[in-house]
């Protein structure tokens, strides 16, 4: 499978590119400073660009079968990184005709027990709502956008490698669940979900246990 990757020099990408070499698929890692990537495997492909630059993403996309993106950015709000990139992916993704992204996102744009979204209940935390408000963007972008979309809801992100030791649920977080994931799982999952479409346009809840 040929999957592009953007934000594939973050936390998250680099386990993403990694992992999608080992299952040796054709990965296309794009991203400002792919440079930090070696690229060292016949299967990868580098592209420098920013997600601003719509250019940049359709060239990425041409022949490429899903995406994966693992968007980052600051959690000051100033940053729209994670909505207006997704916004530039999209586009192009219906330009060159791509239809399956699986995308991260943040634990408070799953549902509630008591109704509505985490994020809108009174004990969100308020420093994480700036960046939690962009992660609702990007999600409201791939429900209006006819693809064949995936928005992993992520709890705290641990710098790790890929145990294996996590569940994850539609549209909630997944009962018994911990509030934090490896990066190497998130990636792993991620991957899964590309492959095996378990969760088309759903959020999922994921968590270790």
């Amino acid at each position: 499978m040929n999957i592009t990757v953007f934000g594939a020099t973050g936390q998250v990408g680099r386990h993403v590119v990694n992992q999608a070499l080992l299952k040796n698929h054709f990965v296309r890692a794009f991203g400002r400073n792919v440079h930090e990537l070696k690229d060292i495997n016949k299967n990868l492909e580098l592209v420098r660009g920013g997600v601003f630059d719509t250019e940049d993403i359709f060239r990425s996309l041409k022949d490429c079968d899903a995406v994966i993106s693992v968007l980052g950015g600051s959690f000051d709000g100033q940053d729209k990184t994670r909505s207006l990139g997704m916004k530039n992916i999209i586009a192009q993704m219906k330009n060159t005709g791509v239809i399956r992204i699986v995308a991260l996102g943040g634990k408070g744009i799953l549902d509630h027990p008591d109704g509505g979204l985490i994020i809108d209940q009174p004990e969100y935390p308020e420093e994480y709502l700036p960046v939690g408000r962009e992660h609702q963007k990007a999600w409201e972008e791939l429900l209006g956008s006819g693809l064949n979309w995936t928005f992993v809801c992520s709890p705290d992100i641990i710098d790790a490698d890929p145990q294996g030791n996590f569940i994850t649920a539609a549209n909630v977080f997944p009962e018994g669940a911990q509030s934090r994931i490896n990066s190497g799982d998130l990636a792993l999952f991620m991957l899964q979900e590309i492959e095996q479409e378990q969760y088309p346009k759903q959020r999922v809840g994921i968590g270790m246990v």
